[in-house]
């Protein structure tokens, strides 16, 4: 029997114990067999796969890396050489690029394999991947409802067992909350923790790659595979990197814990609101000390991420043009027209969208009104986190403020953003937040909750989550979708 968990696995194929193409054959088998329902990945990468996991068996020198034949998915906005990426948009559909992301080369140089790339909401714009130009992706524990975005593939893939561990990004809430919709396990780190090298830009001061598993401990030594500074990315910072998986087994000598004021928590699912309520009660039983916190800027944290993500995202979509690479309109013979045409059809409408948004915000006469209010509002909302963290170690909050929803619950874009309303601070802040799977509702759907810690506290995070999973025992629902 293939074991689910990434250690275990990755033990295993060190030893000698398992043959790291049996572990890629297997896994190949389950994304055959599921894959046509859920639609996770846009490419497998079943031949790349298989001779990596050759290489490895033949003693390879990745053989004995941290995550020694483990497969792994990765988001098909983290470039990679000589496999298609596309960002699930049809201007990059036939885009392969000539370099690899640094998480990328870490998980090679780690031992692990590349299994494929998984679907997204087009160029990681949205909260359900539905908005990918080529198909929806389904959620595994009910096929009628989103995993999640815009990391939902990685996150589908996951959770229905085709693949021990993928990679997700993380720009509002892309990783937790999707996390929260498929019962896993989803960092977003401290942002410069892992670089972005290779990661497609969307909103560049706040996009963060970051790992989506079965459990905690994963979790943890993915994270510790893809740390640290990188030359290629000055936004990352020069901290060494724990040894989180080790540091998983020190106890906690502390529990300070901030909650947000009540009336942030109106109108969550009640069933949302039950679990949450059920955690703080086992926490308050294991001594912690709670302390509310007053967020005046938590209120317009939406607000200030819709307009600061749009923003960058109009500068950094502002490349494809048609010009050097991507899609081209080829029916035109101007210029400008070809810019029009090939912009027009190579985005989709969430895209459009957000580059009509994020270009108002910029131009001449209310760059300031709208730009530069919003930078002076995140400055304020990193303050007030910053404060409220000198005061407690954790803040903790419901990830989502309901569970999955079904397809077209949420056409209108307003309804849809408002999916955020917990996750975007952690972004503009800067500060590393994780999602884990605390609860089901009575319909069969995960519920998940967000512990946020203080700038690189990543081990203080997981050490909380662990103790946190070990009272759940989530694991054992896995078995209704496997």
């Amino acid at each position: 029997m293939i074991p689910d968990s990434a250690v275990r696995l990755a033990h295993l194929i060190r030893t000698g114990e398992l043959r790291a193409q049996e572990v890629v054959e297997y896994f190949l088998h389950r994304i055959k067999e599921k894959d046509e329902q859920l639609r996770a990945f846009i490419t497998v990468c079943e031949k790349e796969a298989l001779a990596q996991a050759q290489a490895l068996d033949k003693g390879a020198p990745a053989r004995q890396g941290l995550l020694a034949g483990v497969p792994v998915a990765v988001k098909d906005n983290i470039v990679t050489r000589g496999i298609r990426t596309t960002c699930a948009s049809r201007i990059l559909e036939n885009f392969y690029p000539p370099y690899e992301a640094t998480v990328v080369e870490k998980l090679k140089r780690a031992g692990a394999i590349i299994i494929g790339k998984t679907n997204l909401d087009e160029f990681a714009m949205g909260s359900s991947t539905e908005n990918s130009a080529f198909f929806p992706t389904r959620n595994p524990w009910n096929l009628d409802c989103v995993p999640g975005g815009s990391s939902g593939g990685s996150a589908a893939a996951v959770a229905a067992g085709e693949v021990p561990l993928a990679l997700g990004s993380d720009t509002g809430g892309s990783v937790r909350q999707p996390a929260a919709f498929c019962g896993l396990v989803g960092l977003k780190p401290t942002y410069g923790r892992v670089s972005r090298y290779g990661l497609v830009a969307f909103a560049s001061s706040l996009d963060q790659i970051g790992p989506l598993t079965r459990s905690v401990e994963d979790c943890a030594l993915l994270t510790q595979v893809i740390a640290g500074q990188d030359h290629r990315d000055s936004t990352t910072a020069a901290q060494p990197v724990p040894d989180y998986l080790t540091e998983l087994a020190q106890p906690l000598t502390s529990l300070r814990i901030g909650l947000i004021s009540g009336e942030l928590l109106e109108g969550i699912d009640p069933e949302v609101g039950t679990a949450f309520e059920r955690i703080i009660n086992y926490l308050e039983k294991e001594g912690a000390q709670f302390e509310e916190i007053e967020f005046s800027s938590w209120k317009i944290a939406l607000p200030c991420y819709y307009v600061i993500a749009p923003s960058e995202a109009s500068s950094n979509l502002a490349r494809y043009d048609g010009v050097r690479y991507g899609f081209r309109d080829q029916k035109v013979n101007q210029l400008r027209a070809m810019y029009e045409k090939t912009r027009t059809k190579g985005f989709g409408p969430e895209v459009k969208r957000r580059i009509i948004l994020g270009t108002f915000a910029l131009s001449a006469g209310y760059y300031e009104a709208y730009y530069g209010q919003a930078t002076r509002a995140r400055h304020l909302i990193a303050r007030e986190f910053s404060s409220a963290l000198k005061k407690v170690d954790f803040i903790l909050t419901p990830t989502t403020p309901e569970p999955a929803f079904r397809f077209g619950a949420k056409a209108d874009p307003l309804a849809m953003y408002l999916s955020d309303i917990f996750t975007v601070t952690a972004n503009l802040a800067g500060v590393p937040a994780i999602s884990i799977p605390v609860g089901m509702t009575k319909e069969g759907l995960p519920i998940g909750l967000q512990i946020i810690g203080d700038f690189f506290q990543e081990s203080q995070l997981f050490r909380l989550a662990f103790l946190l999973e070990k009272k759940v025992e989530f694991r054992k629902e896995y078995n209704k979708i496997i």
